[in-house]
């Protein structure tokens, strides 16, 4: 993995300290900045453009899920980690819908957070284990639901399970011994059985219905 930069944004000084103490040790990376709001955030962005953001929901002011809109309007590459107490939905959905990469609570492991960078710059999703767990509890509880709204083919799930992994649409043809014209052409149906315009609600789709794979 190349060196990567990065900025804390949460307005808690000791643990923007303690995290970024943490994040020093690691040899993949390169620079830590670090910002208490949306004002300090784009004024360090006028400076320069990090590989990585871990962004707190609950900011005073503009919160962390509109700061990450507008973020990623203007510098579409960052990757977002959003950080949050609470694994309730209310969180973790309109965070992915914005454009974050990772879910992860403030109270995981470190490992947790080793763990996000990792999958996150290698172009994959990641969620703390507790948001996992209630993913798999919200699947079990939609399956009745899945079988009445969800119309995806069988290949079209395999497909959006492989998205929500990360992979391209070279990757997933290869994975699936297609051709790409294929893949590309199955993600078009996708996209417009779940109304949706990008690979962001594709992945909150799938969380919605319980179809993204528990990895």
């Amino acid at each position: 993995m190349e060196k990567i930069s990065l900025i804390l944004v949460d307005d808690h000084q000791m643990f923007r300290e303690g995290l970024h103490l943490l994040l020093s040790k690691l040899n993949e990376i390169d620079k830590i900045r670090e910002a208490s709001n949306a004002a300090e955030l784009f004024e360090l962005l006028k400076q320069e453009v990090p590989q990585l953001i871990f962004m707190d929901i609950d900011l005073p002011g503009t919160d962390g899920i509109e700061i990450t809109r507008e973020v990623l309007k203007s510098h579409p590459s960052i990757n977002i980690i959003a950080l949050s107490m609470y694994a309730d939905e209310v969180y973790y959905l309109p965070m992915i819908e914005a454009g974050a990469k990772g879910f992860i609570l403030k109270n995981s492991g470190f490992d947790d957070v080793e763990n996000s960078i990792k999958r996150v710059m290698a172009g994959k999703y990641y969620y703390s284990q507790e948001i996992l767990s209630g993913l798999i509890s919200a699947r079990n509880r939609k399956k009745h639901q899945q079988k009445k709204n969800n119309d995806l083919s069988e290949r079209e799930t395999e497909i959006l399970q492989s998205i929500c992994l990360g992979l391209s649409n070279i990757e997933i043809a290869e994975k699936l011994n297609i051709s790409k014209r294929t893949v590309d052409k199955h993600r078009e149906n996708i996209l417009q059985k779940t109304k949706t315009k990008n690979t962001a609600g594709l992945v909150m789709f799938a969380i919605k219905n319980g179809i993204i794979p528990m990895q």
